[in-house]
């Protein structure tokens, strides 16, 4: 059997509402530029990028609002678990996100934050646009037909 993609991958924060609350057009990989203590932080898994987003400015992307926790053993080295962090990305693909982003609706929501099998941490960033509430509702309902349908399934055959 074929090995999967995120096997390889330790996750350490998704962002699970953002497939429910936005339709993701296309998704990239960006690198993150990191303290030594958010590493650390991060590889203890504690980190959120629920209310987090990503936005261009000066040709350049960062990622704000997601929390890193502080790693209490850095005694004055810490960092600030809500600071702005910027994203490595290459200009061709920042400019291709900011023309993305000027179109109506559009925004860069971060989807995962993860460490590679070399220990990189990258992101995830997804170009998304925002789901109206009967949006919603219908992907509501079609998850639930799925999951009765395949009740129904495995209970008949």
């Amino acid at each position: 059997m074929a090995k999967k993609k995120d096997d390889d991958r330790k996750i350490v924060a998704d962002n699970r509402k953002a497939r429910f609350s936005y339709f993701i057009e296309s998704s990239l990989e960006a690198g993150i530029m990191l303290t030594g203590s958010e590493v650390k932080s991060l590889r203890n898994g504690k980190a959120t990028i629920g209310e987090s987003y990503a936005h261009a400015r000066d040709g350049e992307i960062f990622l704000v609002n997601a929390y890193i926790p502080e790693y209490t053993q850095a005694n004055r080295f810490g960092h600030e678990p809500r600071r702005v962090r910027k994203l490595l990305v290459h200009k061709r693909e920042v400019a291709k996100l900011s023309i993305a982003m000027q179109r109506e609706g559009m925004t860069l929501i971060p989807l995962k934050l993860y460490f590679t099998p070399k220990g990189i941490a990258k992101l995830e960033l997804g170009i998304a646009k925002g789901k109206k509430t009967h949006d919603k509702r219908e992907t509501e309902k079609a998850r639930d037909w799925q999951r009765d349908k395949a009740r129904l399934m495995r209970d008949k055959g």
